[in-house]
């Protein structure tokens, strides 16, 4: 009896010396735990119109690469429409002076946009003038 008295006055002494001492946890980022993230601020696109702006160099191969304008303005990507083949779609990328979509995002031997590449924004994403988050010394294996 004297030992479980012991052992419970002992839990009983480190509860409350845990609490005299709390501090609310707080992210690396210095907010509240339990607070929800603050949404981050909206980033510029780096190119306004289409063409004004260098194409950004790949680091690796097979990558998507990045689009080197705005495409806030555009329409949403549906079944009925798709904006992106306005100038890159193999009718028009020569008069436009647009880069074409890769042989890998139509079907084998055919000029039809293969489905499960129609949806641009999956893989290619717009390039914003975003500083890094952590030091990156990644130079890719691209020459």
């Amino acid at each position: 009896m004297k030992k479980i008295v012991t052992i419970l006055f002992a839990s009983l002494l480190t509860v409350v010396v845990g609490c005299a001492g709390y501090e609310p946890l707080t992210s690396l980022r210095g907010i509240d735990v339990a607070a929800a993230d603050p949404a981050p601020a909206a980033k510029e696109y780096a190119g306004h119109r289409p063409g004004t702006q260098p194409v950004v160099a790949r680091t690796f191969v097979q990558q998507p690469p990045v689009i080197p304008h705005a495409v806030n303005n555009f329409d949403d990507i549906n079944l009925a429409e798709n904006q992106c083949m306005d100038c890159h779609g193999p009718a028009n990328f020569e008069k436009k002076k647009s880069p074409k979509l890769g042989d890998s995002h139509f079907l084998a031997k055919s000029t039809t946009l293969d489905a499960s590449r129609y949806v641009c924004v999956q893989c290619h994403v717009p390039q914003v003038d975003a500083p890094a988050l952590v030091e990156n010394r990644f130079t890719g294996n691209i020459k």
